[in-house]
């Protein structure tokens, strides 16, 4: 899962590939912070229904799991986002068809960059030998996400 220095959009997506494919998920997102308006933008993704690509373009701080994520700089995880009844998952997410589903920040120190979310079709609880893994593999790809200046 090594990134180039300058990653354009296909390494990012291979990237996104690479990291779904380690942990047996189906999909997955990868969003950019943007300071100007604290929400996420995204980066990349990974088998996520067209009819959801307007509403997972944009994402405030603090909404839905790669929000909340972003704002508690924890991992955010859902057993089985089809049946969760928590609301930290938007009842549009339900679209994607995924249950066990897992969004860690992507944090350059305690700097965020955004956050990597992957998702699998059974009801799945992540280990926390997992959540560390994400959380180790969304930091290395930290300062290759930064908006380059």
């Amino acid at each position: 899962m090594k990134l180039p220095a300058n990653p354009s959009p296909e390494d990012w997506t291979q990237f996104l590939q690479d990291v779904a494919a380690d942990f047996g998920c189906v999909t997955g997102t990868l969003h950019r912070f943007d300071p100007a308006d604290q929400h996420l933008k995204l980066a990349a993704q990974l088998n996520i229904p067209p009819q959801l690509m307007p509403i997972i373009q944009s994402i405030p701080i603090g909404k839905g799991i790669a929000g909340v994520a972003a704002q508690t700089r924890e991992p955010v995880e859902l057993c089985n986002l089809q049946t969760d009844t928590s609301g930290v998952a938007k009842e549009g997410a339900k679209q994607t068809q995924v249950q066990g589903s897992l969004a860690v920040p992507v944090l350059d120190g305690e700097r965020l960059c955004g956050t990597l979310g992957i998702g699998k079709r059974e009801a799945y609880d992540f280990t926390g030998a997992e959540k560390e893994k994400l959380l180790q593999i969304a930091a290395a790809a930290a300062k290759a996400l930064l908006p380059t200046a």
